[in-house]
């Protein structure tokens, strides 16, 4: 029993300088070479200053909508609504925001809609949207705008993500610097 309890403890201390220590070292050097030193990409324009990775509200028609957030958009609290497909509270969101979508969108059929338009992410954070998912919005912002929508897939086209190395995850969009190459547009 002795035997037992001591080595307990000497793996709780191997772990303990294992992921404590040289773990959390080893990334923090890695962020240092990183751009912004792993402080996250920030976006300039005019006074303002924003996060390129933490999601940004945008609801108003002129503007590409970006993924709901559980979280308000705060990136002190990120997290999810722990709330699953079956959960009727859950599903009268999900309900409500997809009618919202259907309002705002018109021609659009409820079964169009990218699934991250109307549902939050894991951390309530998230910064990007399919390209569908910008593409889906192109006819509102057009006519809202007074641009041809020719013009609006082009700026998807040049703001959409190719996956890691070409090869993992999907093709995606940043919602914020689209919005701002959106904002520049003359």
């Amino acid at each position: 029993m002795k035997t037992m309890i001591i080595n307990a403890v000497r793996m709780t201390v191997i772990c303990l300088i294992l992921f404590s220590g040289l773990y959390t070292a080893l990334i923090w050097g890695i962020a240092q070479i990183a751009p912004d030193r792993g402080k996250g990409e920030k976006i300039s324009d005019g006074n303002a200053i924003y996060y390129a990775n933490v999601g940004q509200s945008f609801t108003e028609d002129k503007w590409f909508n970006s993924r709901p957030s559980a979280v308000a958009y705060n990136a002190a609290g990120s997290g999810g609504s722990n709330k699953g497909p079956s959960n009727p509270d859950y599903l009268a969101e999900v309900n409500a925001r997809i009618d919202t979508f259907l309002i705002k969108n018109p021609g659009v059929s409820k079964k169009e809609i990218p699934a991250e338009l109307v549902t939050a992410s894991a951390s309530g954070l998230d910064p990007h949207i399919s390209v569908s998912g910008a593409r889906i919005q192109i006819k509102r912002i057009a006519k809202a705008r007074n641009l041809s929508q020719d013009k609006l897939q082009k700026l998807i086209d040049e703001n959409t993500d190719n996956p890691v190395a070409g090869l993992f995850g999907p093709k995606k969009v940043n919602v914020l610097k689209l919005n701002l190459a959106l904002n520049s547009l003359k």
